[in-house]
């Protein structure tokens, strides 16, 4: 419980105490049923020939293993623990510059309305989704970023060189591909790092290039458009800082990438150690040969924070109030309607800019019973949200979010 609940722990911290209790639970089991048929058993046979019951060094080995597994899941859950613990403590040790620009919260972005997500996420609230089973150590002093493949001269950089090219802040909303519709695998953040295109721009990419395939020191990488992250409309970043800290570990430290527009697993490379100029013909990312899109940007979506369908309300004024979002061109308008009636505009937020999400609210007039409400958003180029039902895989879902909502008298 302490491994779950203590401050900062990562998303993986009840692994080890959930595995240790069903094993011993298993375990325990196991060794009862043993033992009681130890003790019925004759001490010696009436009959020689007779199969035997269980006997003592059995029942010892039984005890010797369940030992043994009991001491790898201990093993296991202090060895994650001293990981995270050795990632934090360098965390610590790091001093970041400060920013060249910085972004400003502007008033009126946060309603502040109760059930409704903060316009900007806490590193503590921050989804988090990745493969490494156990958060990767990586020291700053020896982190090293590589620029290989299709280049003029392949480079190398320290975190240093990274400070000198100057940091600035940017608000960046992320979104996951396994984001179901009205799910909360997104979040936003001020993000504080390099431009993508001022690395890259070191090395000198090659004119036949179309990819940059990134790597994670843990093997993992992702496949991202070279066009994404050298025009210079869009702020995908090198990033060393969230919301005024060096990453956490759960989330990239020491380095790691964040571009505006596309799902985390083609462009938010954590733990980052290399970026390969290619083709997407010549290179292949870890989720590309298992089926998902190597191209995949975000779909703009919508989503009903409160009311909840779990938690009724009394009649009478009721706010429903969410977020929308729409990388890289932002949101122009969200609309909701009840019952299927007609659309109504919400009021939006003042937003950060046209990366981060935005808060919506409407007043609502309930009356008790039953209702329903739907959401959708348009963006700034006039498109409105794929009404379209699509469920997350190959390359993420869509749709208009629509809830029931119980109102009970007043």
């Amino acid at each position: 419980a302490a491994a779950v609940t203590r401050p900062g722990a990562p998303a993986w911290a009840w692994v080890p105490g959930t595995v240790g209790t069903i094993v011993g639970a298993v375990v325990l089991m196991l060794l009862i049923a043993r033992l009681r048929a130890w003790r019925a058993a004759p001490t010696v046979p009436e009959d020689p020939a007779a199969p035997r019951g269980l006997d003592r060094r059995a029942f010892f080995r039984a005890t010797a293993v369940a030992g043994a597994a009991a001491v790898l899941v201990g093993v296991g859950a202090r060895l994650v623990d001293a990981a995270t613990s050795s990632a934090e403590a360098l965390r610590s040790e790091l001093r970041l510059p400060s920013p060249g620009r910085t972004v400003e919260v502007p008033a009126g972005a946060d309603f502040e309305i109760e059930g409704l997500a903060p316009i900007v996420t806490p590193n503590a609230d921050f989804y988090r989704v990745d493969t490494a089973l156990v958060v990767p150590t990586v020291d700053p002093a020896t982190w090293t970023l590589r620029i290989t493949g299709r280049v003029e001269e392949e480079v190398e950089i320290t975190l240093q060189d990274l400070f000198d090219m100057g940091l600035d802040e940017y608000g960046v909303t992320l979104t996951c591909v396994s984001n179901p519709l009205g799910g909360d695998l997104v979040g936003n953040a001020i993000w504080l790092g390099v431009p993508v295109r001022d690395v890259l721009a070191l090395a000198r990419p090659h004119a036949d290039a179309d990819m940059v395939l990134s790597r994670s020191v843990d093997g993992f990488t992702t496949s991202t458009p070279l066009g994404s992250l050298t025009d210079d409309g869009i702020d995908a970043i090198i990033a060393v800082g969230m919301n005024g800290e060096p990453l956490p570990p759960e989330h990239g430290f020491p380095v790691r990438m964040v571009v505006p527009g596309l799902y985390g697993y083609v462009s938010a490379t954590k733990w980052l150690t290399e970026l390969k100029v290619t083709t997407f013909a010549e290179d292949e990312a870890y989720w590309t040969p298992r089926g998902y899109s190597a191209k995949a940007p975000i779909k703009f979506s919508s989503r009903i924070d409160t009311p909840r369908t779990d938690t009724p309300v009394t009649a009478g004024r009721v706010p429903i109030a969410g977020m929308a979002w729409a990388q890289t061109v932002g949101i122009e308008r969200v609309e909701v309607s009840v019952d299927d009636g007609a659309w109504q505009e919400a009021e939006l937020s003042n937003p950060i800019n046209d990366d981060s999400w935005v808060q919506w609210r409407l007043e609502w007039d309930a009356s008790p019973g039953t209702h329903y409400v739907a959401v959708r958003a348009i963006n700034r180029d006039g498109e409105t949200q794929i009404e379209e039902s699509a469920p997350i895989y190959p390359n993420g879902s869509s749709g208009w979010q629509r809830l029931l909502v119980t109102v009970n008298e007043g």
